[in-house]
């Protein structure tokens, strides 16, 4: 569905991350238009320390207090061992900014991950740091980037899902 709404969009460069998860998601779409993807390693979902493998989904519904902090500081880093915010800036911030500078006056399409989108779109905004916490698989956010100036035209566009709606029990 995402292929379907996004084929006719003139999109000239697909990047995706290391997970195998932006490879599937973006692959019918790069099949559709030609476009091999281009790895991005830098845009890679934040690394949660001691909560990584799906422990940090266990720790949110019991509402851990170190779950909670999360959302109080509005890092990540709360968690031990997790990566340290600024390095987790300066990745994200630099990978964006690269394909930025790669592709001026092109349309790009990032298959990313929630905390890399939510983190980015808080740079883009200059809004609170998790302010674009929750975006939804395969939603789509758009930024129109030059070098000058970043405007978020859209967050968390889910409405080519929509008839996944009408057949849900």
């Amino acid at each position: 569905l995402l292929a379907d709404r996004l084929e006719r969009e003139g999109v000239d460069a697909i990047y995706v991350t290391t997970l195998r998860r932006t490879h599937e998601t973006a692959a019918p779409l790069a099949a559709r238009l030609g476009i091999t993807p281009i790895e991005e390693p830098d845009l890679r979902e934040v690394f949660l320390g001691e909560w990584e493998g799906g422990i940090f989904r266990s720790k949110a519904i019991d509402n851990d207090p170190v779950f909670q902090e999360i959302f109080r500081q509005e890092r990540w880093d709360v968690i031990p061992g997790a990566e340290p915010h600024d390095e987790f800036d300066a990745r994200v911030w630099g990978a964006f900014r690269r394909i930025v500078a790669a592709h001026v006056d092109q349309r790009v399409m990032v298959v990313a991950h929630g905390g890399v989108i939510g983190h980015l779109l808080h740079r883009v905004t200059d809004s609170r740091r998790f302010a674009f916490s929750v975006a939804d698989n395969a939603s789509i956010s758009e930024v129109v980037a030059s070098p000058e100036r970043f405007v978020l035209r859209r967050y968390n566009d889910v409405t080519h899902l929509a008839s996944l709606d009408e057949h849900a029990p």
